[in-house]
């Protein structure tokens, strides 16, 4: 495995992410753990989770199912660089409380407490703003996570899924404050989709953020999409993200000339579109979330995987990037 920084901190990171989103709703916990323990053997300590992962009324299932991972013990905390999210509503029982969600102090300090439990931990290593919050104030969001850090159960803050200027006006308000600021966003990105290199991505290299990409398959568009589709096989491009883009004639061009293009080279895909965004600037590592050992296996592959410079010259002709703001849409 191969290590690096995360954005302008001292931690040390592989250079992938084990997602654990499917972790309950769609892996049992014996195959979770077992997972688990084959990303840890591979060398990848960096774990990525969320609060709100189990979803509906299993809100908080996939932290307790590493939580359940982590008390059995051999040094699996110590060894784990651990990654959580606090924004999305836990609310379960119906009854429509406020301020089970979202950004305010009040809700930072119970989610983080809630974590915690579930984890089965005293510390978080990364907690992530899952999404902006348009209502709260970064000052008083800043305020929670300087108590969070001073009491030692958090050590660093990142973002997920925030525009540029998010990521601007978060850490210049965290400078005022003398505190550290944004390490990490975590945002949409992969060959299919690539708006994020216009603002995004130079806002995270400027501002010393490593970028960890999500949905680094399109939702299992590039992984071999319209080959399982022309084979019959079951796949995730039947439905949601990569099922909608594929309904797009241009998309479905781009995706076949992307299939040819490895059948020609003798590699798969999946593996090539992770081995690429670990060619991408500012990128720390794209996030993988392996519902099988053999998924998981397959995504250790990539990093091996070294692209020659042809290769990637093809690969963005098929999926040209946007270019830079605001080049990409003014003269």
């Amino acid at each position: 495995m191969e290590y690096t920084q995360l954005g302008r901190t001292g931690l040390k990171v592989s250079r992938l992410v084990l997602g654990t989103m499917n972790f309950g709703p769609q892996t049992d916990e014996p195959e979770s753990h077992a997972i688990m323990d084959a990303a840890h053997a591979a060398g990848v300590n960096f774990f990525d989770t969320a609060n709100v992962y189990g979803w509906g009324p299993d809100k908080g299932r996939t932290e307790e199912i590493i939580g359940n991972w982590f008390a059995k013990g051999g040094n699996r905390r110590e060894k784990t660089v651990l990654a959580t999210k606090v924004f999305g509503n836990m609310e379960t029982d119906g009854e429509g409380w406020p301020n089970r969600s979202r950004l305010s102090a009040l809700n930072i300090r119970q989610a983080v407490e809630a974590s915690l439990r579930r984890l089965q931990t005293d510390h978080i290593d990364l907690y992530q703003f899952h999404h902006v919050d348009r209502t709260t104030p970064w000052e008083e969001i800043w305020q929670a996570i300087d108590v969070l850090v001073q009491q030692g159960k958090i050590l660093y803050a990142g973002s997920s899924n925030h525009a540029g200027w998010h990521i601007a006006r978060a850490n210049e308000k965290a400078a005022a404050r003398g505190m550290y600021g944004l390490v990490s966003e975590q945002c949409l990105y992969n060959l299919a989709e690539r708006r994020a290199e216009m603002e995004v991505i130079p806002a995270a290299q400027e501002y010393g953020l490593g970028v960890i990409p999500w949905s680094p398959l399109h939702g299992g568009l590039l992984g071999g999409a319209i080959r399982r589709e022309r084979e019959g096989g079951s796949s995730r491009s039947s439905s949601g993200r990569s099922a909608d883009a594929l309904a797009n004639s241009k998309v479905r061009s781009q995706v076949q000339a992307y299939e040819d293009l490895l059948d020609k080279a003798g590699l798969e895909p999946g593996e090539t579109a992770l081995a690429w965004l670990l060619t991408r600037p500012g990128v720390t590592g794209p996030i993988v979330g392996p519902r099988t050992r053999e998924q998981l296996d397959s995504a250790l592959r990539a990093v091996e995987l070294k692209l020659d410079e042809e290769l990637l010259t093809s690969l963005d002709e098929t999926f040209p990037g946007p270019g830079p703001a605001p080049e990409a849409f003014a003269w």
